[in-house]
């Protein structure tokens, strides 16, 4: 029953916005995959900065960016993290665990990426980029 009262509303949001839509699907794909969510759309009070999941996973608080297209055919989703989006999620994890409390050595960034193309591709990216300014993984 609660499956298709969740089918439903997916239905109903894919009409609307596909970044809601694909953020309801990557929390429910990382509960599934044994995150414990604490946290949905994290703003820093002055705004300059966004999180949109925020996880514990295997002893790390994990700050997930997710990205959602319609089809592969508008690009991959990851492209569009750019230095300056991770240099404000990095602001807004900061933030967050200062009034966690949590060491910032305890923590990780991932990427969730969400195709909605039938069948949709849900991709789970662990420890996508590093913790610092720079990039040591080269990736993004």
């Amino acid at each position: 029953m609660l499956g298709l009262l969740y089918r439903a509303a997916d239905a109903l949001r894919h009409r609307c916005d596909h970044g809601q839509l694909g953020e309801d699907l990557a929390h429910r794909y990382l509960r599934r995959k044994g995150c414990t969510i604490v946290a949905r759309n994290y703003r820093t009070r002055s705004g300059s900065g966004e999180i949109d999941v925020v996880a514990w996973h295997r002893g790390k608080l994990v700050f997930v960016e997710v990205k959602t297209r319609g089809g592969a055919a508008h690009g991959e989703p990851e492209t569009a993290i750019d230095s300056e989006k991770r240099a404000r999620l990095r602001i807004a994890a900061r933030d967050y665990v200062r009034r966690a409390g949590v060491a910032w050595d305890q923590t990780r960034f991932d990427i969730v990426t969400v195709l909605l193309d039938k069948p949709r591709r849900i991709e789970w990216t662990q420890d996508a980029f590093g913790q610092a300014e720079e990039n040591p993984r080269g990736w993004l």
